[in-house]
C-alpha cells in the first residue's frame, strides 16, 4: 500500500508540474503574441485598442521636458481609461519628448510585461524658412527634415514593439499653416523613402506609415488639393490620416452650429445637446467626403481619423463673446459620440488630446489650445471621464503628486452654470 501511495504521489506531482509547466508556456505565448504579433494591422480600428494624441508638457516652455517619471504617471492614467496607442508629433533634436515616451513604455513593459501601448510616431515637416522672420517658401522644403526623418527610423527600428505607425508631417499640406505648410510632392518623397527601406529590410516589414492632415489636404473639399501628387500619396501610404474639428468650425464656418428655426422653442440643454449632435454629423460628412475621395483613388485604403477634439476654455473665439462652444458638457458629448461612432464603424479616432498643456498659447492662459485635454495640468479629470473616476480606476493614480479629483469638484449643477447655448450672432 505505502508503495503504491508514493507511485501515486509522484504522479500527481508530474501532473501537476507539467500542468504548471503548460501553463508557464501558455502565458508566455500570450506575452510573445503581445509582444511580436501586434501590428499596425490589426492595432488600427480595433475598439479595444483606443487611440489619443499627447504631449506631456506641463510648462509654458517645451524646453522644460517632462520627466521619465512623470510621463510614466501620465501613461498609467492613460492606460487606465482604456488608451493604448499615442500619437506623437516630432522627434526634434533639442526636444526628446518622443524619445522619452518611447523609453518610459519600455520601463513599464519590463516592470509589468501585461501593460501594453503603441506609438504613432510624427515626424515633423517644413518648408524653407519655417518659423523664422524670413518668408516661408513653400516650394523648398526645410533642411531640417532629413535629420527628423532620420531620427523618426532610428527610433522605430530602437522600439519595433512599440512604434507601429510613422506619421510624415502634421497639418503639413493645408494651405491654411502658413508658417510653414509644403507641397505634397515633398510629403510624397518621405512616404516612398520610408516605403522603400521596409522593402530593403532596413525597417520593420509591418510597421505603417502615413502622413496626419487636415481633411481638405486628402481632398475632403476644396478641389484644388486633388493634384497627382495627391493621388500618388494616397497610394504611397498605408492608411489615410485625417483631421477634423467641427469646434473650429463652430467659428470659421459656423452654418452646423447655428440653432435652426425649428428648434427655437426648445429649452437651452436641448438646442445644446442637439448642437452636439450636429456637430457629430460634421466629422461624419468630413469623414465621408475624405473617404469618397481617397476610394476613388485606390479603393484597398482605409481611413482613420488622426486629430479631432474639443476645448473646454476659450478667452477668444469660441468662448462667450464668440460661438459658444467651449465648456466641459459639449466636450463630454462629443468625445462621446466620436467613440461610439468610431468604435461601431471600426475607426481609429486619435483624440486630441489627454492632458492640457499651457505652451501653445503661452501668453493667454485662457487660450483654447491650451484646453483640449480630458486631464486639466493639476491632473483633475473632466466631464467627458466622470464616469471613469467613478469606477475607482484612477484610484492609486497621481499626477505630479496630485490625487485625480473631478472638476468642479462632481458637481454637475455648477458645471452647467459654464454652459452657453450656441451663438453664432457675432462679429467674425
Amino acid at each position: 500500500m505505502k508503495s503504491s501511495f508514493k507511485v501515486i504521489i509522484v504522479i500527481l506531482i508530474l501532473q501537476i508540474n507539467v500542468g504548471c509547466s503548460s501553463n508557464k508556456e501558455d502565458n508566455q505565448e500570450d506575452k510573445k503574441e503581445i509582444k511580436e504579433e501586434m501590428t499596425a494591422a490589426k492595432i488600427l480600428g480595433n475598439p479595444d485598442y483606443l487611440a489619443i494624441s499627447y504631449g506631456g508638457y506641463r510648462e509654458k516652455s517645451r524646453e522644460i521636458q517632462p520627466s521619465i517619471p512623470q510621463l510614466k504617471e501620465d501613461l498609467k492614467l492613460m492606460y487606465a481609461i482604456g488608451i493604448r496607442v499615442l500619437r506623437t508629433y516630432n522627434v526634434q533634436p533639442n526636444l526628446p519628448h518622443a524619445s522619452n515616451i518611447l523609453e518610459a513604455i519600455s520601463q513599464l513593459k519590463k516592470e509589468d510585461p501585461s501593460f501594453e501601448m503603441y506609438v504613432m510616431l510624427g515626424a515633423w515637416i517644413d518648408c524653407l524658412n519655417a518659423w523664422t522672420e524670413n518668408e516661408p517658401n513653400h516650394e523648398i522644403e526645410s533642411a531640417q527634415n532629413e535629420g527628423e526623418i532620420e531620427r523618426a527610423i532610428a527610433l522605430a527600428n530602437k522600439y519595433p514593439d512599440i512604434v507601429k505607425v510613422i506619421a510624415i508631417g502634421n497639418e503639413a499640406m493645408i494651405r491654411w499653416a502658413t508658417s510653414y505648410f509644403v507641397r505634397p510632392k515633398v510629403i510624397l518623397k518621405w512616404v516612398n523613402h520610408l516605403q522603400d527601406l521596409k522593402k530593403d529590410g532596413k525597417l520593420p516589414k509591418d510597421l505603417w506609415v502615413t502622413c496626419s492632415d487636415d481633411f481638405a489636404s486628402w481632398g475632403g473639399g476644396d478641389p484644388s488639393y486633388r493634384v497627382k501628387d495627391l493621388e500618388d500619396i494616397i497610394k504611397a501610404v498605408d492608411y489615410v490620416s485625417m483631421h477634423t474639428y467641427a469646434y473650429h468650425n463652430s467659428h470659421y464656418n459656423p452654418g452646423f452650429w447655428k440653432v435652426p428655426d425649428n428648434e427655437h422653442l426648445l429649452s437651452d440643454k436641448e438646442k445644446i445637446d442637439s448642437a452636439m449632435l450636429r456637430a457629430l454629423e460634421f466629422a461624419k460628412n468630413q469623414y465621408k467626403e475624405v473617404s469618397d475621395y481617397v476610394k476613388s483613388i485606390d479603393s484597398t485604403k482605409t481611413i482613420h481619423i488622426g486629430e479631432t477634439g474639443w476645448a473646454t476654455t476659450s478667452s477668444g473665439h469660441y468662448g462667450v463673446n464668440g460661438s459658444r462652444a467651449t465648456d466641459e458638457y459639449k466636450q463630454g458629448l462629443y468625445y462621446k459620440y466620436l467613440r461610439e461612432w468610431t468604435n461601431k464603424e471600426g475607426i481609429s479616432c486619435f483624440y486630441f488630446e489627454a492632458f492640457d498643456e499651457q505652451w501653445k498659447d503661452e501668453h493667454n492662459a485662457t487660450g483654447s489650445e491650451n484646453h483640449f485635454g480630458l486631464f486639466t495640468l493639476k491632473g483633475e479629470a473632466k466631464f467627458p471621464i466622470w464616469n471613469l473616476f467613478d469606477k475607482g480606476i484612477f484610484k492609486d493614480l497621481k499626477r505630479n503628486g496630485n490625487s485625480i479629483t473631478k472638476t468642479y469638484r462632481g458637481d454637475k449643477d455648477a458645471l452647467m452654470k459654464d454652459v452657453l447655448v450656441p451663438n453664432t450672432e457675432y462679429p467674425r
